[in-house]
């Protein structure tokens, strides 16, 4: 154990003595009371070779359900697109594969260099000027976007919102919301999914609008209309998008927002059970110098080399706290270069593709669940990926277990996606993805099990009665 606990008895006793204390015992004797103490040693297995060791992990391990030995239609945020092998092979180099995100003088010039293509590529894909070296996922993205508008925009502090926005987001900005002076405005949306109803509730306390389109429930928003209305009251406009959609429908730039914001796991990175993920922002060049985290820039040497550098990097570590635009004081960059990787392998035709592959197969999907008894479809307009099924018979949670047991990760139940998620509207639903992953044989399979899981229930009804 010497190599791994690098503090000696004596400097334990030395630390102890400078604390008045005799043991480390006395000192949880004084604050942890002795009722929530283990009273016995812990109940752990005999000590294991590495080979039983490694057999037992990999029992368990094969316990789990996971894309790789299930049809998966799980989405909400988190998508199983296709990854191709090279993102591994390059974001597993040497020079790249830390978690650390280097500060100035530490960072190469390799690293600035990814950062900057990075950035230039989600400026091309949103339509707008300037993006930084990434933020910690989505939803807080989602959330660093309104403090940023809130910043911008002087004497208002009403920000409006939609519960077709992912709810796990807006649960996000609802914390960071707590304890400054803002008032947030969420409007039910309508039948069809969509969020026209909260123009109505623009007005000229309104900071700014925050949308997401495709929305939550995989619906199109009128995201053009929306800005305009918001526009006109001197509102900045927030777009949460989905960045493969990007490939056939119209950038967040084109539609006239200010701020794009986005998940990036689908660019290139697999699913990981929560994360870590990737936080996507760009916004106009206006606004750029409220833009949080860090901003990685080209510029020369002084024997007039292209290089790149780290700039304008209003985070409390490089300026007085008072004066930075975020607390937030990191970024993403391997999962940033894994996006990067991965957009400059697809290019605009390959993204163009996979989109339409998403929207095609999603569409397939939808018409077997229509066609189905027990179930109904939600909402009726155009999605993109992504769509809300109604169990009938409201077994929601019993009908995702058994489809798991079978092979399938059916969907998304949206009791589970949060607490009182769209207002309780949808507990007896469940959210759909298809992405250009799934074969037809799997949408079939998919159909073929909820199916058989009624008559699973029917059979064990029978035998009860």
């Amino acid at each position: 154990m010497k190599g791994y606990l690098f503090h000696t008895d004596d400097d334990r006793r030395e630390m102890l003595r400078s604390i008045g204390a005799e043991s480390i015992d006395e000192i949880i004797d004084g604050q942890v009371p002795q009722a929530l103490q283990m009273q016995r040693p812990l109940d752990l297995p005999p000590a294991a070779d590495e080979m039983s060791l490694e057999a037992e992990l990999r029992a368990l391990a094969a316990k789990n359900c996971s894309v790789a030995s299930h049809a998966c239609f799980m989405g909400a945020g988190a998508y199983d697109h296709f990854v191709p092998a090279v993102v591994d092979e390059i974001a597993s180099r040497g020079e790249y594969y830390t978690s650390y995100t280097p500060y100035q003088a530490e960072v190469s010039q390799g690293n600035l260099q990814v950062m900057f293509e990075y950035e230039t590529m989600v400026s091309q894909i949103t339509g707008l000027d300037v993006s930084n070296a990434s933020l910690y996922d989505g939803g807080s993205a989602a959330t660093e976007a309104v403090l940023m508008a809130l910043a911008s925009v002087r004497k208002r502090n009403k920000v409006i919102t939609s519960d077709a926005v992912h709810p796990q987001y807006l649960d996000i900005l609802k914390s960071y919301l707590v304890g400054i002076d803002a008032e947030l405005v969420v409007v039910e949306s309508n039948d069809e999914g969509t969020s026209e109803s909260l123009i109505d509730a623009i007005d000229d306390s309104t900071a700014c609008v925050l949308i997401q389109h495709p929305n939550f429930f995989g619906r199109l928003e009128q995201v053009k209309a929306i800005a305009d209305a918001a526009h006109e009251k001197g509102a900045l406009v927030i777009q949460s998008f989905d960045p493969i959609s990007v490939g056939l429908l119209k950038s967040p730039g084109e539609l006239g927002v200010d701020i794009a914001v986005a998940e990036g796991q689908c660019l290139g990175n697999p699913l990981a059970y929560g994360g870590p993920y990737l936080g996507i922002i760009a916004c106009r060049k206006d606004l750029m110098r409220r833009m949080p985290g860090r901003i990685a820039g080209q510029t020369t040497d002084r024997r007039g080399n292209r290089c790149w550098v780290l700039t304008l990097q209003t985070r409390e570590q490089h300026i007085r706290r008072e004066k930075a635009t975020s607390n937030i004081c990191s970024n993403q960059t391997l999962l940033a270069l894994r996006a990067t990787v991965y957009l400059s392998l697809l290019g605009p035709q390959g993204l163009k593709e996979t989109a339409e592959h998403c929207v095609v197969k999603a569409n397939m999907a939808r018409e077997r669940f229509a066609a189905s008894e027990r179930f109904e479809l939600v909402h009726s307009g155009p999605i993109f990926k992504e769509f809300l099924v109604r169990d009938r018979e409201g077994d929601v949670f019993g009908l995702m277990k058994y489809a798991a047991e079978n092979g399938v990760l059916a969907g998304v139940p949206i009791a589970d996606v949060s607490e009182n998620a769209c207002g309780g509207r949808y507990d007896d639903c469940f959210l759909v993805a298809v992405t250009e992953k799934r074969s037809e044989a799997e949408l079939d399979r998919l159909m073929e099990v909820l199916d058989s899981a009624g008559k699973a229930e029917s059979a064990q009804l029978a035998q009860t009665v």
